[in-house]
């Protein structure tokens, strides 16, 4: 390839942001294989994963079974990914309220929506509604005699929250609840009542996407 139309050179040149996926995966990749160019690789790569989301998701040894990718390109990979949900989970100011869910949205989506299974967290949150702390409860599949008040509510008690948001994501990329996410939410939602801790809002996160359980009238 002519020295002017390779990745890093175009770079330098133009900017970041005027590459394709394809060369920016193949400057972080740096070399191909002895049959492939970087730039095929990472063609590859893409074409098989389908999408750069699925590429984000995919494991150390799901990335290995990619014709030419060893071990070490994998976990270039795999850091240049995160570092880059790390940037995004890095915008949101701690001492920005959280007074809607969109903004709940905005600061959970780089958190959850590349997750593979379903993590229920809890945001505590303080009289004006800045964001204390969050609490990961149970990974797995969403079940109530996992989630139990106590445990939702043992972290509220112990750093002073004055409210609660609910939050689990969906891997399946759909945020709709199942009717399992509204009887425990209903259930939480009763407990925190009777403790003085209310809960303001139950946020799924899907694939680039949310469902508010306050802004589908279910608070």
């Amino acid at each position: 390839m002519p020295a002017g139309e390779r990745p890093r050179e175009r770079l330098e040149k133009y900017g970041a942001d005027s590459l394709s996926t394809v060369e920016l995966m193949a400057i972080v990749l740096r070399t191909g294989a002895a049959d492939q160019s970087v730039l095929n690789m990472a063609q590859e790569l893409l074409a098989k994963f389908q999408s750069l989301h699925k590429l984000a998701t995919a494991s150390l040894q799901e990335l290995c079974t990619v014709r030419g990718m060893g071990k070490a390109k994998a976990i270039q990979l795999l850091a240049a990914f995160e570092l880059g949900k790390r940037l995004q989970t890095s915008r949101f100011p701690q001492e920005e309220p959280l007074n809607s869910p969109q903004e709940v949205a905005r600061y959970l989506l780089p958190r959850l929506s590349f997750l593979t299974q379903e993590h229920f967290l809890t945001l505590h949150l303080n009289t004006k509604n800045r964001l204390l702390g969050m609490e990961t409860i149970t990974i797995g599949t969403l079940d109530s005699s996992l989630v139990h008040p106590r445990e939702v509510f043992k972290g509220a008690i112990r750093q002073s929250s004055a409210a609660l948001i609910l939050a689990h994501n969906h891997p399946s990329g759909d945020p709709q609840p199942s009717k399992e996410d509204i009887h425990l939410t209903r259930r939480l939602k009763e407990s925190g009542e009777l403790l003085g801790i209310p809960i303001l809002d139950h946020v799924i996160i899907g694939n680039r996407n949310y469902y508010s359980m306050k802004e589908e009238g279910l608070f």
